[in-house]
């Protein structure tokens, strides 16, 4: 809302009403729009409610039906069975029971058999829809024996040599035994003297020296 600047001072009544005016005029927009709102979200409620309404009564429509359905299917293929009282009536309702199963048992093969094929159809749409999505299926992977020269010549290509042994490029090196240290192998293990000077045999030993 713009202020209204009018120069006269007579003029503020007028200044004043007008805003007066506009100000109820928002209020009333305002009051409008929140009720417009309220019957909004309980129009959606009641829609929202009928809705579901409208759905549990089919649903339960639906039951029926089926109910009705299957007991009709069982009364005109497995009627009241009425046990016959000579031998070839019985051995006529054991011929027609028995024809009956193997027509069922084909009937239940055939199904199975096409459930099976649209499962399997469902299968193969996946794995074209994961394929086109870009993640492929990895295959399956052979056992190669290959050496680690000829492992690197197929990855680098026939064009770079490879030798993969190590020593070749290695210096060869004499070695040279200095006096010094074959005076100090010579002279033995320092540990085992002490441990023959130790003790009283040592110390006879020593004496005897001496003497």
């Amino acid at each position: 809302m713009l202020p209204l600047s009018l120069p006269d001072s007579s003029s503020s009544a007028l200044y004043e009403s007008l805003c007066s005016l506009l100000s109820a005029r928002e209020q009333r927009q305002a009051a409008n729009m929140t009720e417009n709102k309220r019957t909004s979200m309980n129009r959606k409620h009641s829609l929202k409610s009928l809705m579901l309404q409208v759905a549990r009564d089919l649903l339960e429509a639906e039951a029926e039906l089926k109910v009705q359905e299957r007991k009709k299917y069982m009364e005109e293929h497995c009627p009241p069975l009425c046990l016959p009282h000579s031998r070839e009536e019985l051995q006529a309702l054991c011929k027609d029971l028995h024809e009956k199963i193997i027509v069922i048992d084909e009937e239940r093969y055939n199904l199975e058999h096409k459930a099976k094929m649209v499962v399997d159809e469902v299968k193969d749409l996946n794995i074209k829809i994961v394929d086109l999505k870009g993640k492929f299926k990895k295959p399956p992977l052979k056992k190669v024996r290959m050496s680690a020269d000829a492992m690197l010549q197929a990855l680098l290509g026939s064009k770079h040599k490879v030798n993969l042994d190590l020593r070749a490029n290695l210096k060869q090196v004499k070695k040279e035994v200095k006096e010094e240290d074959k005076e100090l192998r010579d002279v033995g293990d320092w540990r085992k003297s002490i441990e023959d000077k130790a003790g009283m045999g040592g110390r006879k030993k020593m004496f005897e020296t001496e003497a």
